[in-house]
């Protein structure tokens, strides 16, 4: 066995003797608005998601983690995004954050320490980003470097769906999706950007 396989045998090991002790040390919870009154940050003490991001909404039955999916059968809840050590949690206008946001920290106090965020490894996202076209991979590159951070500190994301001729359809998640914002003056500002450093006549259309 080279140094170069024992090194990689060691950081993994390491990795995991970390995670396990995280599990024995109770989660810390802060909770932060976000620009969507219906949607509230989970800030955790503790990655949900080591890598990549997950979003899932009602009707789902994420059979990979029993933390999203306690979570998706709490009344009122209609999706939750995960992405580094943030759950954002969107309700439906019929329940009030007094009412839920007790059941949410209950969930996350309970399931957090049989949590696995090395879930859906980042890899098949690389590989997803290596079958789209030299057009849609731009596309990504401008959205990760310059709309993407911004979304995803308010506890959301934008994901494209497909790139048809001058058309790119997309969707938001996690706090974005139901932000009334999201379908004004950050689309403007998302297809601004894109026309600026992409395509000049370059249309963006929300599903």
């Amino acid at each position: 066995m080279d140094s170069q396989t024992v090194d990689h045998h060691d950081e993994a090991t390491l990795k995991n003797s970390r995670e396990e002790k995280m599990k024995n040390i109770p989660v810390q919870i802060y909770v932060q608005p976000t620009p969507n009154p219906e949607a509230l940050k989970f800030i955790l003490s503790q990655d949900v998601k080591t890598s990549g991001k997950a979003t899932f909404v009602q009707g789902d039955v994420p059979a990979e983690s029993v933390l999203a999916k306690d979570l998706l059968n709490l009344n009122g809840i209609e999706q939750i995004h995960f992405f580094e050590n943030v759950i954002t949690v969107t309700k439906n206008s019929l329940v009030a954050w007094e009412d839920l946001e007790f059941n949410v920290r209950a969930v996350i106090e309970t399931r957090m320490p049989v949590h696995n965020p090395n879930f859906g490894e980042k890899l098949d996202e690389i590989a997803r980003r290596q079958s789209l076209s030299p057009e849609h991979q731009k596309i990504e590159e401008i959205l990760d470097r310059t709309v993407r951070p911004g979304l995803q500190g308010d506890g959301g994301d934008i994901q494209v769906l497909e790139l048809d001729g001058k058309i790119l359809r997309v969707r938001y998640e996690g706090a974005c999706g139901t932000c009334p914002s999201s379908t004004s003056a950050t689309m403007e500002a998302i297809e601004g950007i894109l026309r600026a450093e992409f395509d000049p006549e370059i249309v963006i259309e929300v599903h």
